[in-house]
Order: C-alpha cells, then sequence, then structure tokens
C-alpha cells in the first residue's frame, strides 16, 4: 500500500481508504458479521483511512454504528472521516443546519455512534452551499474542543470550495471523480493541489459500473442505483456510462483487473488524491487495497483514456 500526506494535515494515510455508505444496507442487504469482516479486511490489507456520514445507512447512522464496532481496538491506528449534512432527508425528518448548537449536537450523535472521542475529519455534506458560515464557525468550535482534528466539506463545485475555504481553514475536500467522471480535472484538481488540501476521491468506481459487471439490461434495486432508471435522462446516462464501459472490456477484464486499473487512475493525479472505493465483503475490500500499491503512469493513463474518446 502507498502512503501519501493528507494535505495540510500532514498525517500519511493510505492512498486506497474505504467508504461506508455500502455497509449500511442501502445497497443491498449486508448484516453486522459481514461489514465487520469487510471493515477489518480493509484495515488488515493496509488501509488506515475510514469514511463515512451521519446520513449513511438504513437507519440513518447505521454505517457510523457499524464502523465503530469494528474499530474498537484500533482505533489510534486509523482516520475516520464523517460527514453532516443530510440526516433524516430520506424519511422527511430532517435536521435543519442552521445554528452552530445544532451542528455540534449532529457532530456529537457521530461520536456517540463511532465509539470515540474524537472525529479526525468532519466534513460538510451540503455539496451546493450558498453560505458555509455556520459550518465553519461550528467546525471551529469543535476543533477547538478537540471533538473534531481537521474539516472540510464534499463538494464537486470549485465555486463552492472556494466559498468554504476564503480563510484557507479547509483541510480536507471530497470529491466524485472516476474513469467516467473528470470535470475535477481542469479547475478542482488543481485548485487543492495549490491550496495543499487533502483530496479524498468519491465514486471511484461509478458506483459499481467500473466492474465491469453490468450491461445495458441490467436492472439496480437498491435504494442508490434505482434512479437510474426512473426517467428518460437518467436511462440515457447510464447507458452511456455503459457503452464507456464496454469500450474498456476490450482491454480490461471485468472484475479485479478493470477496479484495479479504475481505482488506480483516481490515485494517480497530481494532487495526491485518496481514493475511497466502498465494498460489501471482505473479498471486495481486499481487492479495492490491492489497488493502492502504485499509481499508474502517463502512458497507462494515456491509453485508458483514449479507449473512452
Amino acid at each position: 500500500m502507498l502512503y501519501r500526506t493528507f494535505g495540510k494535515t500532514g498525517w500519511e494515510v493510505s492512498a486506497i481508504g474505504m467508504g461506508t455508505w455500502n455497509i449500511g444496507t442501502q445497497w443491498g442487504e449486508v448484516d453486522d458479521v459481514t461489514s465487520w469482516a469487510t471493515i477489518r479486511a480493509s484495515f488488515e490489507h493496509g488501509v488506515n483511512l475510514f469514511d463515512t456520514a451521519e446520513s449513511y445507512g438504513m437507519p440513518n447512522g447505521l454505517s457510523e454504528e457499524r464502523l465503530g464496532a469494528a474499530l474498537a481496538g484500533i482505533r489510534h491506528q486509523v482516520y475516520i472521516v464523517s460527514k453532516i449534512g443530510h440526516w433524516g432527508e430520506r424519511t422527511g425528518q430532517a435536521v435543519p443546519k442552521t445554528t452552530v448548537d445544532m451542528i455540534r449536537l449532529c457532530c456529537h450523535a457521530s461520536l456517540h455512534r463511532l465509539r470515540t472521542d474524537w472525529i479526525d475529519v468532519m466534513l460538510c455534506h451540503e455539496g451546493s452551499i450558498e453560505d458555509p458560515s455556520v459550518y465553519l464557525e461550528a467546525f471551529d468550535v469543535l476543533k477547538e474542543r478537540g471533538r473534531i482534528r481537521a474539516y472540510g466539506i464534499s463538494t464537486d463545485s470549485p465555486e463552492v470550495l472556494k466559498r468554504f475555504n476564503a480563510d484557507g481553514k479547509c483541510s480536507v475536500v471530497q470529491v466524485n471523480y472516476s474513469l467516467l467522471n473528470r470535470r475535477a480535472e481542469p479547475e478542482l484538481l488543481p485548485y487543492c493541489q495549490e491550496h495543499n488540501i487533502g483530496v479524498m476521491i468519491r465514486g471511484p468506481l461509478a458506483q459499481g459500473l467500473l466492474s465491469g459487471r453490468y450491461s445495458a439490461d441490467s436492472v439496480f434495486t437498491d435504494s442508490v442505483r434505482s434512479r437510474w432508471h426512473t426517467d428518460d435522462r437518467q436511462r440515457a446516462r447510464l447507458e452511456a456510462n455503459i457503452a464507456k464501459v464496454e469500450q474498456l472490456n476490450k482491454a480490461l477484464e471485468p472484475g479485479a483487473a478493470m477496479v484495479t486499473a479504475a481505482l488506480r487512475f483516481t490515485i494517480s493525479p497530481p494532487a495526491n488524491p485518496v481514493s475511497i472505493p466502498g465494498a460489501k465483503s471482505p473479498e471486495q475490500a481486499i481487492m479495492n487495497a490491492a489497488a493502492g500499491d502504485r499509481v499508474l503512469t502517463q502512458e497507462e493513463i494515456d491509453k485508458l483514456v483514449a479507449l473512452l474518446d
């Protein structure tokens, strides 16, 4: 596993982390035993950065609860990233993030679910937020009191990121980036590199499409990807992405070979990102972690990109 300096935090984190959205049953059933084994398999294969959020899981918070249970006894050896911003929205019971105290309350609830006294990075989960001042004030208070060590935002918008980093305090940004979605390359990734902001890559496998195991006839029934079948625009996007993956299939075998190439692509930009693929089994976790042993050469990157043009 490669380890790299995580922006201005100075921490040495694994190039491949683990996202825990998948273990909260929104992507299909996963039991407590399997989620524990999946997290431990990641750790045992070099992963030391785990990502979660207050809203991940059915019910809300289940991913944090399972992550906290699995990290018992090894908490001091890993870094935890969580996010505040979407609690209860799926059930029409959203918690308003309008005051510093409400955000502090949400953080303390995450601490309880994660069974920890501190969270290494807390992110604002509202990626299109116009005025982040309430989050910035709350995060400063939480950092001062030792509840969080650093903070940032999950967003795909360079403008939102710049507003959040107006005072230079943003330590980490989480952005959607993959072989099928390279919109972060022109502006967002260079901005992070210039300002020494740690980058986390979410969606590095395009929510599973870059495993190469799906076709245009595939029907997704989990609560996350089922939306791809809800209207003509979503279906057209899915079909276009499947067509691109089929181009990759000409050079890469579906499964481990494609997953490895796709993950290595996301950790190869000059901004030194950390990629956080999800996993629902120890086997998937081990396969993901194995991709973190090296980055791609420029020649390898060019070949992959050429297959999609």
